[in-house]
């Protein structure tokens, strides 16, 4: 098996290859287009075939694809001491031989196909800005603290300026968010949360219709991605017409 870096000559293959099903490489095809200078991504090479594909954003961010002795040899060449790990659930074996884990879940990929939606749009829906960035950070941290317990207005600040940013506000508060990011392809939405003393009340319905909405009325896909262990979130996906797609295994931890 030949380890090659992804390069101009490798193209050609690679996107032959992560277009046979884009919602699984999303990641690989969209930071290998928009965020290169931050991304190096690894391949597993039989025969001139990609057998398994490693992705590193950031030198911290890591997604793995691949079969299992692909996924193996990949692991091998990561050389970082803290991670977070997106694999496939079969490959959780080899992760957990090289990191440990300071907390792990199950991650499911839902996806929506164009046709498929079931949009409910109750609430007023305004288009959020930097100057929101701070409520929005406030939101994230507070609903759910072990995976964005650190995040702050700064980052949300620098993401906006790639993302649509939507929101509710209820006597001038922002009570609800959600925003999502338009490819060539797909339609991500990569954050979704609403504030505690607010839920249950469809907020979140409203948000991510909106945003599937804007996504649909471009391309034919929308994805998003939820803990498989947060049923809320994934009873409000599937109410506006998501459905299970893959599922993996999601680590943050250190090398051991």
């Amino acid at each position: 098996m030949e380890i090659a870096s992804l390069n101009s000559a490798l193209e050609p293959t690679f996107w032959k290859h992560v277009n046979h099903d884009i919602p699984h490489y999303y990641f690989f095809a969209h930071d290998w287009k928009y965020n290169r200078s931050d991304t190096k991504v690894l391949l597993a090479l039989k025969e001139n075939r990609i057998d398994g594909m490693m992705l590193i954003f950031k030198e911290r961010m890591v997604q793995l694809r691949g079969s299992r002795e692909s996924v193996k040899v990949l692991l091998e060449r990561l050389d970082l001491e803290k991670v977070d790990i997106t694999a496939s659930k079969q490959h959780k074996h080899y992760v957990l031989e090289k990191y440990k884990p300071s907390w792990s879940h199950e991650l499911m990929l839902m996806k929506l196909r164009k046709g498929e939606e079931r949009l409910h749009i109750t609430h007023p829906i305004v288009t959020l800005d930097t100057s929101d960035a701070e409520q929005v950070a406030s939101i994230m941290r507070k609903g759910d603290p072990e995976s964005w317990g650190e995040v702050t207005r700064e980052q949300i600040f620098e993401g906006m300026s790639n993302t649509t940013c939507v929101g509710i506000k209820v006597n001038g508060e922002l009570v609800s968010f959600g925003r999502t990011r338009l490819t060539d392809r797909v339609g991500h939405i990569p954050t979704v949360a609403t504030h505690i003393a607010h839920r249950n009340k469809g907020y979140a319905t409203s948000i991510v219709s909106y945003l599937v909405k804007l996504i649909l009325d471009k391309m034919p896909i929308a994805i998003i991605y939820v803990l498989s262990d947060n049923p809320s979130a994934i009873r409000v996906y599937k109410k506006v017409g998501f459905k299970p797609h893959r599922k993996y295994y999601l680590i943050r931890g250190e090398r051991r």
